[in-house]
């Protein structure tokens, strides 16, 4: 493909040193670290992808580097989110990123986007950029990074991590297919776990980001062959990476022939957080942390009887649990084989680690006639954050 970005300025003596290593490769040379150099990219999130992603661009030279992110770091990030440390924890991610990208590259220009992805900004902050990666983790920021991107006419490198499985592709409109070509539609609620949810090998997030970085660099300077119209799967526990052909949907709903997509869009009515019936179960029968506090002394005392029942799964149970709590997964809700062993003479409060898991389970008691059943609000991190805070948060 042709190079992204054009030609910079002549580099320093000090920048032909630093990057010496690229300049003695043919293919890349002095023209493409001008060109990397030029270049203005915006990672979405510093995070698991987002670490590796940053780093690598920083070492390699790329110009301007944005960052949109605005959490704070937080000691759970720290198995997996290498660009932040120990001391870091509690401080703004934006800030912690930018202060190890410059000690890896000062001469980077890092700007800090410390603001949440939306609507509202979207566009006008893509516009300012050559090129998107996407670092997200959820899937409602996915599209909205998408639709902008097609929006704009700007290339999008994507990549996904769960578990001990990574992806990773380039998404450009008119130049091949947008992720809306790949999933049309975002699965159900509650059918794919998060990685705070499901977990994720720390080491995984280098794989994909490192891709990221690599897929980045190839279009910037137009070397090689990018991801585009590929699909990149990677399983860690076999070591073995494969590829699947992506070819853009002439039906997608924003780059097809005739989009029904002409603008953004509401992303978390589209994915939908949680069902629509999880979400009706939820509304009168949700308590609280303190609610669950008080019901549980009483229970203690014998003035009231419940079953309190743990959602998660059993390694998630085994890592902090509510003294009490019985612990079924969701899954056995949802195929519905729990429901003949629950009891019908007593009220069963139901809880998970934020309580979209316990809401899906609560609407499948809610249709199968437990009119007395409730689900805890926050789940078992509110608990922790109101009740118990000597508890270990994951």
């Amino acid at each position: 493909m042709k190079p992204l970005v054009g030609v910079g300025e002549t580099l320093s003596r000090e920048e032909v040193e630093r990057y010496s290593r690229h300049l003695i490769i043919p293919a890349l040379g002095v023209e493409g670290q001008r060109r990397l150099k030029a270049a203005r990219v915006l990672c979405i999130g510093a995070g698991g992808l987002g670490s590796p992603v940053l780093m690598y661009l920083a070492a390699a030279g790329i110009g301007t580097i944005g960052v949109v992110e605005f959490d704070t770091v937080d000691a759970s990030n720290l198995q997996r989110q290498i660009i932040h440390g120990t001391a870091d924890v509690g401080r703004s991610k934006a800030q912690s990123a930018r202060d190890s990208l410059l000690e890896i590259n000062p001469l980077s220009n890092v700007v800090l986007h410390e603001t949440r992805l939306d609507n509202s900004n979207a566009l006008e902050l893509f516009a300012q950029y050559d090129l998107i990666v996407d670092g997200t983790d959820n899937f409602a920021t996915r599209y909205l990074v998408n639709d902008a991107c097609v929006l704009l006419g700007k290339p999008c490198v994507w990549g996904s991590i769960y578990r001990f499985e990574g992806q990773a592709s380039v998404f450009w409109a008119g130049h091949g297919p947008c992720y809306r070509c790949l999933y049309p539609e975002a699965p159900p609620p509650g059918l794919v776990p998060s990685c705070a949810e499901g977990g994720v090998l720390g080491v995984l997030c280098a794989s994909i980001g490192s891709i990221q970085a690599t897929e980045a660099i190839k279009l910037i300077t137009g070397i090689g062959e990018p991801l585009l119209g590929r699909l990149m799967l990677y399983d860690a526990l076999q070591m073995q990476y494969r590829t699947l052909g992506v070819s853009p949907d002439p039906s997608c709903a924003i780059c097809g022939e005739q989009p029904s997509i002409t603008g953004l869009i509401d992303y978390e009515a589209f994915c939908g957080v949680i069902s629509r019936d999880a979400a009706d179960a939820a509304a009168a029968s949700t308590i609280t942390a303190g609610d669950l506090s008080i019901m549980l002394t009483q229970r203690a005392r014998g003035e009231r009887n419940f079953l309190l029942i743990d959602v998660r799964e059993p390694n998630e149970h085994e890592i902090v649990r509510i003294e009490g709590a019985v612990n079924i997964p969701q899954g056995r809700f949802l195929d519905g084989s729990v429901l003949s062993e629950l009891p019908t003479d007593m009220p069963i409060v139901l809880h998970c680690k934020l309580g979209m898991r316990s809401a899906e389970c609560l609407a499948v008691l809610k249709g199968a006639g437990f009119a007395d059943a409730t689900h805890l609000g926050g789940g078992i991190l509110a608990w922790i954050d109101r009740v118990e805070p000597h508890l270990p948060r994951y």
